[in-house]
C-alpha cells in the first residue's frame, strides 16, 4: 500500500524550513531586479506574439477573378462641360467603347469643386443629324432670317421674348456651316408666321462665338453649333447675365427645326401638340437641360480587359466641332483605383496585416493636374500590380484579400488635336503574395516559462556566487584577525 511518505519521496521541490533560511539585503535587491527583468521580457514576448508577421513573395499572376478588371474613379474637370464630357475605353485587342454612360455619372460643379446642381443627364452624345443638304445657302439680313446677337443686345432679347432660341456657331466649323442655311430658313418661316416684333412669343437668333467669346463662355458653349432654348423669366440671380436654358439635339433641317419651334409656342389643343412633338422626334429626344457650369465631376466605374489599354476622358460629339485652342483639361483626381472595392471590414483586415499596403493603393488620390494653357493633353502612365493577402484567420487560405497597386507617372503635352485626359494602364504578369505567418500559442507559453525559469535560475546562481564570495571575504578577514 502506498503511504504518504512514499508519495512525498517523489517531490522535486523539497522545502527547506524557513527557520533554516536567511534573508539578505543583496538577495532582496537581486530578487527585485529578477522580477523586473521577468516582467520586461514577458512584455517583449507578448508584443512579439501579438505583432503581425508576414512573408512577401513575387509569383506569376494566376488570378482566378476572371478576364476583366474594374476601374473606379472620381475626377473633377475644371473646364470641361458635362454636356460633351465622354468616358471612352480602348485596348490593344481592338476594344473601343465610346461615351460609357451606364456606370458613369456626371455632376456640374463650381470652380471650387462643390456641387452646383443635381446629376446631369444629357442622354447619348449627339450623333449625326439631318442637315437638309438640299437647301441652298443664302445669307439673311437682320429682320429677314435669324437675328444676329451680341453681348450688348442678348439680355434685351432674352427679357423681351417669351422664348428665345439661339444658334451659337463658329464660322470655321463645318457643322455650323451646314446648319446655317437651314437655321436662317427656319428663322424666316417663324418670323413670317409669328411676327416677333408684335407677337413677342418666339425669336430665333445666332451668335458668332469667334466674335462674342465672353458671351459664349458665359453660357458654357464648348461645342459648335450649340442650339439653346431660353425662356423668359429664367434669370440666374447668382450669375448676372446667365439664364436657365435647354439644349436642342434634334435634326437640323429647316422642316424639323420649324416643327420643334412650333411645339414650343403653339397654343392649340394638347392632342395636336403631342402629334407635333411626335413628328419632331418627341420633346424629350430633342431637348435636354443645358449645363449650369463649365466644370464637371465624373465618377463611376468601367470594366476593362486585363490587357494594356486606355481610359480617356474628352469632349466628344458626332455632330459638333470643338475649338482645340480653347479646351482645357485641368483636373483633380479624388480617387482612381483598380479591382473590386473592398468593404471597410476587408480594408481593415488588409491594413492589419500589412499597414504599408493601404498607403500605396491609390497613388493618384487628391492629386491636382492643372495647366494654365489650353490645348494640353494630360497623360497618366500606370503600371498595375496585383497583391493578394492571405490571412491566418482563415483555414487553408480560403479567403484572399485582393487589391491592385500601381505606380503612376504623369506628363502634359501640347497637341494640335482636341486635348484629352488619358490614363494608360498596363498590368504586370507578376503578382505580390503577402502571407501572414501564424504563431503557436503553445510556443508563446513555452517561451514565457523559459523566461521565468531562466531568469530565476540565473538570478539564483548570481546570488549564490555573490553570497559565497562574501563568506570567503569574511573568513579571510577573520583569519587575519586571529
Amino acid at each position: 500500500m502506498i503511504t504518504g511518505s512514499k508519495i512525498k519521496s517523489l517531490d522535486f521541490y523539497r522545502k527547506i524550513p524557513r527557520d533554516l533560511t536567511e534573508a539578505t539585503l543583496s538577495g532582496a535587491g537581486l530578487s527585485i531586479v529578477a522580477a523586473v527583468t521577468m516582467i520586461f521580457l514577458f512584455g517583449m514576448e507578448l508584443n512579439s506574439y501579438l505583432t503581425v508577421n508576414t512573408t512577401t513573395n513575387v509569383v506569376v499572376d494566376r488570378s482566378q477573378d476572371g478576364d476583366h478588371l474594374r476601374i473606379d474613379f472620381n475626377i473633377s474637370f475644371l473646364a470641361l462641360s458635362c454636356e460633351f464630357a465622354s468616358v471612352d475605353v480602348s485596348d490593344v485587342l481592338g476594344t473601343n467603347r465610346l461615351n460609357i454612360t451606364k456606370t458613369v455619372r456626371k455632376f456640374p460643379i463650381s470652380p471650387d469643386m462643390k456641387l452646383a446642381g443635381p446629376e446631369f443627364h444629357p442622354g447619348p452624345i449627339p450623333g449625326l443629324s439631318n442637315h437638309g443638304e438640299h437647301e441652298n445657302e443664302n445669307d439673311e439680313e437682320l429682320g429677314e432670317g435669324a437675328v444676329k446677337m451680341n453681348a450688348k443686345n442678348f439680355d434685351k432679347y432674352a427679357h423681351e421674348y417669351t422664348i428665345l432660341v439661339v444658334n451659337f456657331f463658329a464660322p470655321w466649323c463645318s457643322w455650323s456651316n451646314r446648319l446655317k442655311p437651314s437655321w436662317d430658313k427656319a428663322a424666316k418661316i417663324m418670323r413670317e408666321r409669328y411676327h416677333p416684333e408684335l407677337d413677342k412669343r418666339i425669336l430665333l437668333g445666332k451668335v458668332d462665338c469667334t466674335l462674342e467669346a465672353d458671351l459664349c463662355r458665359r453660357h458654357h458653349i464648348q461645342g459648335y453649333p450649340s442650339i439653346r432654348i431660353f425662356r423668359k423669366g429664367n434669370d440666374v440671380r447668382e450669375s448676372p447675365g446667365h439664364h436657365e436654358h435647354e439644349s436642342y439635339y434634334g435634326d437640323r433641317d429647316s422642316d424639323s427645326l420649324v416643327v420643334a419651334m412650333e411645339a414650343l409656342v403653339t397654343t392649340i389643343p394638347s392632342e395636336t401638340r403631342l402629334a407635333l412633338e411626335d413628328k419632331s422626334g418627341t420633346a424629350n429626344a430633342t431637348k435636354r437641360p443645358a449645363p449650369k457650369t463649365a466644370a464637371c465631376r465624373i465618377e463611376g466605374f468601367v470594366r476593362v480587359k486585363k490587357v494594356p489599354g486606355n481610359l480617356i476622358v474628352s469632349a466628344h460629339s458626332g455632330s459638333h466641332s470643338f475649338d482645340a485652342t480653347a479646351m482645357n483639361m485641368s483636373h483633380v483626381i479624388s480617387y482612381f483605383t483598380f479591382g473590386k472595392r473592398l468593404s471597410w471590414q476587408m480594408l481593415k483586415e488588409v491594413n492589419r496585416l500589412t499597414p504599408y499596403l493601404g498607403a500605396g493603393i491609390d497613388r493618384l488620390t487628391g492629386k491636382p493636374y492643372i495647366t494654365d494653357h489650353e490645348n494640353v493633353t494630360i497623360d497618366h502612365y500606370l503600371q498595375v500590380v496585383k497583391t493578394e493577402v492571405v490571412s491566418s484567420k482563415t483555414s487553408r487560405g480560403e479567403r484572399l484579400l485582393e487589391q491592385y497597386d500601381y505606380t503612376a507617372h504623369s506628363s502634359m503635352m501640347q497637341t494640335a488635336a482636341v486635348p484629352v485626359a488619358k490614363f494608360h494602364f498596363e498590368l504586370s504578369p507578376m503578382q505580390v503574395l503577402v502571407t501572414e505567418n501564424s504563431k503557436s500559442f503553445s510556443h508563446f507559453i513555452t517561451n514565457v516559462c523559459a523566461i521565468i525559469g531562466g531568469v530565476f535560475t540565473v538570478a539564483g546562481i548570481i546570488d549564490s556566487m555573490f553570497h559565497n564570495a562574501m563568506q570567503m571575504v569574511k573568513k579571510i578577514e577573520l583569519g587575519k584577525q586571529i
